[in-house]
């Protein structure tokens, strides 16, 4: 059986109907669209959305704001969901580039659908059209190519097809997710084609909680039994496996003294005993003081990016080690680290039940740094100096 329907409704439709799963929880996965109607989107996605309510639309006036928007709703989510973005032809669509690369850097999901130039090229230039001597197979949409973890041009309504479901792959993907951009055509968007019903079924994404290899974990569980001076850097990734209160169990059995990234904020209550605040180049006092003299540093969920390794120079121990847990083996290789590669929540789980605690000399640096609060009430942390070299 199939469905005639244009580009732009058999989009929406699909979209419509995409669901993510994860620990038997379902929900759908787009939650909005976001848009700024004009030269390019208006007859296509635009009169589709109208069709179809059940992909609601959100007018906003700013499309750089649209994907920072997307990117936000998308982190409150723990990435199980994100909103669409469709913007008009030209400047329109170039606004949303700076967001696009925000959302890639910052492993966040986010559907870009930008008006394209005309497939057919007979009306050519349209609006701000990039021309180019060198070639017409060009438009300022290719910009999004090096900040999009995934690209394409629908130039023939049976892309489709295969391209959606390449770009829901990457989306739901904990390892590859980023800015997703499907370029549409105005003409294209409004061209009729048999569709096949199937590919407008719900489909449900599960998201899996992929284990590390257990020769590994074992060894893990030697260095951090063996680490005098042990420390936690936690990342976004523990809060995109919802593995904080499992990481907060894990502080609390080993006694190993935590500090945060700035995407990790809120992995570990503010106030919780173990908690040193951020570290880094942004950091706390007491947080890059340990980072400092620290022997062993176990990275759960994090990038290390410049502000948290204060340009790899925040780990300064002769023989500092690294643990990395993370679900992408690019992240999890970094500092030349043990790499877990898995999920969060259940690498910590694993972990914990190998390494069991508290143990050796982690209590001991644990006690090293107390917390007081000063006169505006705000939490502080203090390094105990008898327990410092000079």
């Amino acid at each position: 059986m199939t469905a005639r329907m244009t580009v732009a409704q058999a989009t929406i439709a699909f979209l419509k109907d995409q669901y993510s799963e994860r620990d038997g929880k379902q929900q759908r996965f787009f939650g909005g669209c976001l848009g700024i109607f004009g030269h390019g989107n208006v007859a296509g996605i635009g009169q589709a959305l109208e069709q179809y309510p059940g992909l609601r639309y959100y007018l906003f006036r700013n499309e750089q704001a649209m994907v920072h928007a997307a990117s936000a709703f998308a982190k409150t989510s723990f990435r199980m969901r994100t909103l669409v973005c469709t913007t008009s032809i030209g400047p329109g669509a170039t606004n949303m580039v700076t967001g696009a690369a925000a959302a890639t850097v910052n492993r966040l999901p986010v559907l870009l659908l930008p008006g394209d130039i005309f497939a057919r090229r007979n009306v050519a230039p349209v609006l701000q059209q990039l021309e180019s001597p060198q070639t017409q197979d060009i438009s300022v949409n290719d910009c999004f190519k090096p900040v999009s973890r995934y690209w394409d041009r629908i130039e023939r309504p049976e892309q489709l097809l295969t391209s959606l479901p390449e770009a829901m792959r990457v989306l739901t993907s904990p390892v590859e997710t980023g800015a997703v951009t499907i370029s549409l055509p105005q003409d294209v968007q409004a061209e009729a084609f048999d569709f096949p019903e199937e590919f407008f079924r719900k489909r449900v994404w599960v998201i899996p909680r992929v284990r590390c290899d257990q020769s590994l974990l074992k060894r893990a569980a030697e260095w951090m039994q063996a680490a005098k001076r042990p420390l936690i850097v936690a990342g976004g990734g523990v809060l995109y496996s919802e593995a904080s209160e499992a990481f907060s169990k894990f502080a609390q059995v080993t006694g190993i003294p935590v500090c945060e990234t700035q995407a990790g904020k809120g992995a570990l209550p503010y106030d919780h005993p173990q908690q040193l605040g951020a570290v880094g180049v942004t950091g706390t006092p007491g947080a890059n003081i340990l980072a400092r003299e620290a022997d062993l540093i176990v990275g759960i969920g994090t990038r290390y990016s410049d502000f948290t390794s204060a340009s790899k120079t925040a780990f300064q121990h002769p023989s500092v080690r690294f643990i990395n847990i993370n679900v992408a083996d690019f992240d999890a290789y970094k500092h030349a680290a043990l790499p877990l590669t898995g999920d969060a929540r259940v690498t910590i789980e694993e972990l914990q039940q190998s390494v069991g605690g508290p143990f050796g000399g982690n209590t001991i640096f644990a006690r090293r740094v107390s917390r007081r609060r000063d006169s505006s009430q705000h939490p502080v942390w203090l390094v105990d100096k008898r327990h410092h070299s000079p």
